[in-house]
């Protein structure tokens, strides 16, 4: 670790502690050059995949655009925001535990639709006519009816 201070790459670690939610470590340094102390954080870089689409393309996962799925479909529902929270933590948390580098973005979508329709049965829906394409009301019925099917983990 260099000094922030002389920039010597010659330092020592006084004290080593573990964070209160056990996520990171806090290490205080001291500077064998300059004799100055400052501290240092260490944590865990996780990296999510990254999603390939139809076409091909490639792009990283973005959690933000994730949420956006998930408040489009809710919109004016009676889901609570905790709800929704842990929703986006399961998805991100299981495409995480693939361990895999790249992901096909339809999974993606299926972990969504497996999520809302756990939350509400009308958000499912929602985001079942843009993401499946529904093209009549036939397409609505079939869903309706999957709605109401109990939720299988795949």
């Amino acid at each position: 670790m260099r000094c922030p201070f002389c920039k010597s790459v010659e330092t020592q670690v006084i004290d080593s502690r573990e964070s209160d939610d056990g996520d990171s470590i806090r290490r205080r340094r001291k500077c064998i050059a300059c004799n100055k102390r400052f501290t240092t954080y260490e944590t865990v870089e996780l990296r999510m995949p990254q999603l390939v689409k139809q076409d091909g393309s490639r792009a990283e996962f973005d959690a933000n655009k994730l949420r956006t799925s998930f408040l489009r479909a809710l919109h004016k529902r009676p889901v609570p925001t905790s709800m929704v929270d842990g929703a986006i933590a399961a998805v991100s948390n299981e495409l995480l535990a693939l361990g895999v580098r790249e992901v096909p973005a339809r999974r993606v979508g299926d972990m969504v639709m497996r999520e809302l329709h756990r939350l509400d049965e009308v958000a499912y829906i929602r985001f079942a006519s843009v993401y499946r394409s529904f093209q009549d009301v036939d397409d609505f019925t079939t869903a309706i009816k999957e709605a109401r099917k109990p939720v299988r983990k795949t």
